[in-house]
């Protein structure tokens, strides 16, 4: 059955200091699972990652690792993926993520969650794709990053439009639900060739 939806979430690869970035990493993996949906993610058994695939499969949903063979062997590749794309460079991944992806989501992670987020959020802005970007905060996770984002949007460096590029939120089913809605209303075909 194809999936109705393929959203990539970039996470840790690490637990971190409290039980509830896991229990939300489950949330979103059933979430995606319960609506037909298609993981694509950085293809680690690890951490936060590990959770999100196990949760997706666990739920019914497919599971699109993309993972480069430097990584293969550190974060322990989820070799139980419906795909697992082992890649040569971390460019590599993060075009084969994009392109496979209607929308992404960031969760509590590290410096690659980071990256990864603000690639994609750069790509957007920039009119290399046009799908939706939702940014998930947990205990407050993100509230520092937020918190600097409209400083720098205060002080002229970040546009008022750019902002409104990424969909905040703490509660799983209505930020996915609405990453859903908006990926079903960008145009087919506008993916991230041009990068």
């Amino acid at each position: 059955m194809k999936p109705t939806f393929s959203l990539c979430v970039y996470c840790g690869s690490r637990m971190g200091d409290s039980p509830a970035y896991a229990q939300t990493a489950q949330a979103v993996g059933t979430w995606i699972g319960q609506h037909q949906g298609q993981l694509i993610y950085g293809g680690g058994n690890n951490g936060l990652m590990g959770v999100v695939a196990q949760a997706t499969a666990q739920a019914g949903g497919r599971v699109v690792g993309v993972i480069p063979q430097a990584l293969v062997d550190k974060e322990v590749a989820r070799r139980e993926c419906d795909e697992l794309h082992v890649v040569q460079t971390m460019h590599e991944r993060k075009q084969m993520m994009a392109e496979r992806a209607d929308a992404f989501l960031a969760i509590p992670g590290g410096i690659g969650t980071l990256e990864e987020f603000f690639e994609v959020w750069s790509w957007r802005q920039l009119g290399y794709h046009h799908k939706p970007i939702g940014l998930l905060s947990v205990q407050g996770f993100f509230d520092g990053l937020t918190g600097f984002l409209s400083q720098a949007t205060e002080r002229g460096f970040i546009g008022e439009s750019q902002q409104h590029l990424v969909q905040h939120g703490s509660d799983v089913d209505e930020l996915l639900s609405g990453l859903a809605r908006a990926a079903s209303m960008h145009t087919p075909g506008s993916g991230l060739s041009e990068i």
